[in-house]
C-alpha cells in the first residue's frame, strides 16, 4: 500500500498509476504550464504542474519553482483536459502569481 502511495507521489511506479503522459509545456507570462491528467476509468482529471524558472547565476542552470495544480474537473477526452488545464492554470496565475510558491 505504501509503495503505491509513494510511487504515485514521486512519479515512479509500474506504469499503472493512472497518470497519462505529460503534455508539452505551455509558456505563459514566464511560467510553464504542464498538463499531466490522471486517467480515471476512461475520464481524465485536470492536474499538472505550474513551474517558474529562476534566473541562473554565473551561467549555471537556475532553480525551478514548482506548484502542483489539481482540480476536480473530469473530462472524457485527453485534448479537452489539456486545454482546460492550461485555461485554469492561466487564470490561477493571473489571480495568485508568485504567491502560489509561498509556504502555507
Amino acid at each position: 500500500m505504501f509503495k503505491k502511495l509513494f510511487s504515485g507521489l514521486l512519479g515512479g511506479g509500474d506504469g499503472k498509476s493512472g497518470n497519462a503522459a505529460t503534455a508539452d509545456p505551455v509558456e505563459y507570462k514566464g511560467y510553464l504550464i504542464i498538463s499531466e491528467p490522471a486517467d480515471q476509468g476512461g475520464q481524465y482529471r485536470v492536474s499538472g504542474w505550474i513551474r517558474k524558472p529562476l534566473p541562473a547565476a554565473d551561467g549555471e542552470d537556475g532553480e525551478m519553482l514548482e506548484h502542483r495544480f489539481e482540480r476536480s474537473d473530469m473530462l472524457p477526452g485527453r485534448e479537452a483536459c489539456d486545454a482546460l488545464m492550461v485555461s485554469k492554470a492561466q487564470r490561477y496565475i493571473d489571480q495568485v502569481g508568485d504567491e502560489m510558491f509561498s509556504p502555507r
